[in-house]
């Protein structure tokens, strides 16, 4: 429930605080005092859109905070789930809008976004302004509410999952169908690309392999002159180094009979000398192996003129970026040639699935129809208490064919007013006034089913007086037993019915005009319902009648 709230600097507000308590509580006030302010400011930090005109004094942000109280873990999962810290026992939202026209918005002082401000907020406070009424004649709110009076959450949320898979396979059949819709004569070209480069028989590495194989077959004369002089320069020539090396060794060998430090001289070049050996020993194998063969040579051009072909072709500049055209054509002819299975096998699929989900959908309806038999009963006989003796109210529900995300239902509430017409859509024959009072009527029901902790009423009271006035504040009073409302009035009737009376008013004796709240002793009480039964002019009259008012709520 909504234990507090503070508000700084916000339209005619410079710094206000109020506590609330539970059950039912009314805020009254003169016209234009505040009243509605209070419900903006307290919908702000639930995360309503924010309006970049109410700050009082442009150069200061304002700030709204609001701390709450849970009965139940039932937002712990919201919680844990946007890493906020949960403490049933206190919970604080606040936001701030800067003179930069910025928001900030916070849950127990870790920033959160205004998504996730609304989203957790909304399961907290329910804030019904006199335009809400209409609400009732929309279609998805008429679900929405009949779901949460059946306790459809868990089993809506099983079924929205499946309808995603449904969702799922639906589209992966169609793009199936699609495919096997397309030209066969784009098929048989994807085979005939495919067939002459599988003719092709590609491998890995090869054009390289090629290219260099090339490269040394058309410079065979020029390589090997050029690595038979350079064997000539390392041993066979009359200053080959090798043999000169031999010469050197010697003379090391005999410096170093003579010379002690001279010995590891002898052994580099002796390391030398192996190592050049080697090296002639290369040079002669790779001539040998340096041959013209014109058939090979003829052999290689023409597969090297073939695969340059093909890249040309198939407009590729690496040879590998072909192997990887041929394996994708691969892939798409082999898609063709099984799309038939693949058909039938999405097609298994979705029919399992549609079987599972119609069978949640029918859980959903049997669910649906339980609750709603005894939700009207309970609504009509609300209404009928709201100077409407002859209220029916019932909830029809109509299959569908195809699955939606809530299921195979549509929802329509009905409504007559008059005794022996047949009740219809009651966006069709309800008049505003009517809408009220069969929306106070629902709420109240509702309210039974503890759908949220805190209710709040912007003057759903608006155009009634006398005993339907009564009435109303009769049920708002029953409510407060069920959850916190909190109703914004101008009916005697219904602020006499309040557990506790909260009086906003305007003070304009400073350099502008601000607003102001305070909760009312008993005896103020009775001055300012009187002020509400006489036009504000208090008369002995208004003030007994005030008195039996409030005596009546006592005894209630």
């Amino acid at each position: 429930m909504l234990q507090h709230l503070h508000i700084q600097n916000y339209a005619l507000i410079e710094d206000l605080s109020i506590d609330f308590s539970k059950g039912f509580s009314v805020i009254t006030g003169e016209t234009g005092a505040g009243k509605s302010i209070l419900l903006d400011a307290l919908g702000f930090v639930l995360g309503d859109r924010a309006d970049t005109g109410v700050l009082l004094d442009k150069n200061r942000k304002c700030i709204v905070e609001a701390v709450f109280s849970f009965d139940n873990d039932r937002l712990k999962t919201a919680f844990e789930a946007n890493d906020l810290d949960f403490d049933p026992n206190e919970c604080i939202f606040r936001r701030e809008l800067n003179p930069q026209k910025k928001t900030r918005a916070f849950i127990n002082d870790t920033p959160v976004t205004l998504l996730t401000l609304k989203a957790i907020g909304c399961q907290q406070v329910d804030i019904h302004s006199q335009h809400d009424s209409l609400l009732l004649t929309d279609a998805d709110f008429q679900l929405h509410l009949l779901d949460e009076i059946a306790q459809n959450n868990r089993s809506l949320s099983e079924y929205k999952k499946e309808f995603a898979q449904y969702n799922t396979l639906c589209h992966q059949l169609k793009d199936l169908k699609m495919m096997a819709e397309k030209n066969l004569s784009e098929n048989d070209y994807l085979k005939f690309q495919l067939d002459e480069l599988q003719k092709a028989q590609l491998k890995e590495g090869e054009y390289v392999e090629i290219e260099n194989s090339l490269n040394v077959m058309e410079n065979a004369e020029e390589i090997k002159s050029l690595l038979f002089s350079a064997n000539g320069l390392l041993e066979n020539s009359e200053s080959a180094i090798l043999p000169q090396l031999n010469e050197l060794s010697s003379l090391l060998q005999r410096i170093k009979q003579l010379i002690p430090n001279a010995e590891g001289l002898k052994e580099r070049i002796d390391n030398t000398q192996i190592e050049l050996k080697d090296i002639a020993y290369d040079l002669e194998r790779l001539e040998d192996d340096t041959q013209f063969d014109e058939e090979k040579l003829q052999e290689l051009q023409e597969r090297f003129d073939l695969l340059n072909r093909l890249m040309m072709k198939h407009h590729v500049k690496e040879f590998e970026a072909l192997i990887q055209l041929r394996d994708e054509l691969e892939s798409k002819v082999n898609a063709f040639e099984n799309i038939d299975q693949e058909i039938e096998k999405a097609e298994k699929a979705l029919k399992e699935q549609t079987q599972l989900l119609k069978q949640l959908a029918l859980q959903l309806r049997s669910q649906r129809q339980k609750a709603s038999k005894t939700f009207s009963e309970k609504v009509t006989g609300l209404a009928r208490q709201l100077a409407m003796p002859h209220a029916v109210f019932q909830i029809s529900l109509e299959p569908i064919q195809d699955f939606t995300s809530t299921g195979l239902d549509q929802v329509r509430f009905l409504f007559s007013a008059n005794k022996g017409i047949e009740a219809a859509d009651i966006s069709k024959v309800a008049s505003g006034g009517e809408l009220s009072r069969v929306m106070l009527s629902v709420k109240s029901a509702v309210s039974q089913h503890n759908y949220i902790p805190t209710l709040i009423f912007d003057e759903i009271d608006a155009g009634v007086s006398g005993e339907v006035a009564a009435k109303i504040g009769n049920i708002m009073q029953e409510m407060g037993n069920s959850l916190q409302l909190i109703a914004i009035t101008h009916l005697p009737q219904v602020a006499s019915k309040a557990a506790h009376h909260f009086f906003i008013f305007k003070d304009n004796e400073g350099e502008r005009t601000q607003s102001h709240i305070k909760l009312l002793s008993a005896n103020e009480r009775v001055t300012e319902i009187a002020k509400m039964l006489s036009n504000d002019k208090i008369t002995p009259e208004a003030l007994k009648a005030a008195e039996v008012l409030l005596n009546s709520q006592t005894r209630t």
